[in-house]
């Protein structure tokens, strides 16, 4: 191997490894702070303006909440360094499966496929009968 090849390698090593550094810097976000009741009912009324809500549930860990509107299920679940809001059918959001204590889900979307909530139990036992119908 003649000199040049190897002061080539390693300056492709060092420029890689630069990068490499680079990008672990870069994706140190900022820190997140647990959900709470108030920020999970701010955060669901500046992307549901107008919006009433009927019952909020916000995840132990924080990451998440679901709330209920009417007919609909409100979801925040946690992306990146935010949070990303869906609308998906109360039925569905009773019907979807909980085991060991997470509620998982299904939003069928690209972008979010699934939202995953540590909630105690589900459906919740605050619920009258009328809202625990489908």
């Amino acid at each position: 191997m003649s000199d040049a090849f190897l002061i080539q390698l390693a300056a492709s090593g060092l420029a890689v490894a630069l990068l490499v550094g680079l990008a672990a810097w870069a994706s140190i976000g900022r820190p997140n702070q647990p959900l709470t009741d108030a920020k999970a009912r701010s955060l669901f009324d500046e992307e549901f303006p107008g919006r009433a809500l009927d019952g909020v549930w916000v995840a132990e860990d924080g990451k998440g909440a679901l709330a209920k509107s009417g007919a609909a299920a409100l979801v925040l679940c946690r992306f990146g360094d935010g949070f990303v809001a869906r609308q998906i059918p109360w039925g569905q959001a009773l019907a979807s499966a909980f085991r060991k204590g997470e509620l998982c889900i299904d939003l069928a979307d690209i972008a979010a496929p699934r939202a995953v909530l540590a909630l105690r139990s589900w459906p919740p036992t605050d619920l009258g009968g009328k809202d625990l119908a489908a």
